[in-house]
């Protein structure tokens, strides 16, 4: 069984997360395109890459985790990727992204990484500061990301059934869906041993909000996902379209530019 991986920190690799939420009901066809995509970003130096499917909404994440580049090749990457995406338009609508760096992570048997396979369940959560907030902790992001750091050091060896988790702060400007002001995101992932242990921890788990958090106003949104595609699995690329010139060019451009950094 393959395995993806998250890492702890952001030394070797960026992560990079786009959100879609499908506009159709049966969304076999739109998943397979998904993994489809996941095929080809490795030409454009992606190490890892899953499909994460919201188990009770209506939510499908793409993660990926690239080779450092600089900042200018990652957004010649970050075109290449929407464009890349625009095959899924008819099915899905893209709500957010962005590229983030991960800057703590835990795990209950030492592994330095996030490890998860198809069919394992992860929770998700975000949280932006919002309202007259935004644009003082705009200019200061790490008030809020070491607070999310100090909530995640303090719950995480309480968290029965959880295997590891994984803390992000946001590197470039993402797309949102929300129409309030808001600031950068910070991200968390948790990996759990079973979808009844996350249910249990959510059930019975008091509000995540400690003092550090309680002056700022929030908007925190959290969803269950199921892991539906690691990359390395067998995919049926039958049905998927040929690069354009244009894709191709962008692809060489960054794998060469790349090459000539190490």
């Amino acid at each position: 069984m393959m395995a993806c991986y998250v890492p702890f920190n952001s030394r070797n690799l960026d992560i990079s997360f786009f959100a879609f939420r499908p506009t159709v009901v049966d969304v076999e066809d739109l998943i397979q395109a998904f993994k489809q995509i996941s095929c080809y970003t490795e030409s454009l130096g992606c190490v890892h890459s899953s499909i994460f499917k919201s188990i009770h909404g209506n939510l499908i994440i793409w993660y990926g985790a690239w080779m450092k580049r600089s900042d200018e090749n990652k957004q010649l990457l970050i075109a290449t990727l929407l464009s890349l995406f625009t095959r899924v338009t008819s099915m899905a609508m893209l709500s957010d992204y962005g590229f983030f760096s991960a800057y703590a992570g835990e795990s209950k048997d030492g592994s330095p990484a996030a490890k998860f396979f198809t069919g394992d369940t992860i929770c998700f959560s975000s949280a932006r500061v919002c309202g007259d907030y935004c644009n003082q902790y705009n200019n200061d992001h790490n008030t809020i990301s070491y607070a999310g750091l100090a909530i995640f050091k303090d719950r995480f060896l309480k968290m029965s059934g959880a295997k590891s988790g994984v803390c992000f702060r946001c590197q470039t400007e993402t797309k949102t869906e929300t129409e309030i002001e808001t600031g950068p995101p910070i991200l968390s992932l948790v990996v759990w041993q079973s979808l009844q242990s996350c249910y249990t921890f959510l059930l019975t788990s008091p509000d995540c909000r400690r003092p550090a958090l309680d002056d700022l106003a929030l908007d925190i949104k959290y969803d269950v996902f199921r892991v539906v595609y690691v990359s390395g699995e067998p995919v049926d690329m039958v049905e998927l379209p040929l690069y354009t010139k244009k894709s191709v060019n962008q692809v060489q451009l960054i794998k060469n530019e790349d090459e000539g950094d190490c």
